[in-house]
């Protein structure tokens, strides 16, 4: 199967968004964001919590990356990030603009990838 600039392009969106939120999850999973759970230096979430949706924010990361779990790495994703927009809400923190940009990411790769065709040999 035949690659077309649009196929590459959109295999780019899944790797960048999916680095991106890696490494921003990992950030935030072990305090380096500036920020991160924290709001004015006390505690937001408990560990539990934070380290329940960042676990599963990993492991949607990674099933969104690797290209034959992309549709339930994509759905694990987009869950991921309303539970985190209804928590930054319920806080009172309105800026999850960058959350709405990530899931609309997430939305143009799925809809993609349902269709088209994928080469049953290609892992990317």
């Amino acid at each position: 199967m035949k690659q077309t600039r649009l196929d590459i392009a959109i295999c780019a969106l899944r790797w960048v968004l999916g680095i991106v939120v890696l490494v921003e999850t990992l950030l935030f999973l072990f305090g380096a964001h500036s920020g991160a759970g924290h709001a004015g230096g006390r505690p937001v979430l408990p560990d539990a919590v934070r380290w329940a949706l960042g676990g599963s924010e990993v492991i949607a990361v990674l099933l969104f990356i690797i290209r034959p779990t992309v549709v339930f790495g994509s759905w694990l994703l987009l869950t991921v990030f309303g539970a985190a927009i209804l928590i930054h809400l319920a806080h009172g923190e309105l800026n999850v603009g960058g959350l709405i940009v990530y899931a609309a990411a997430v939305v143009v790769v799925l809809t993609h990838h349902k269709f088209t065709r994928p080469d049953p040999a290609s892992t990317l």
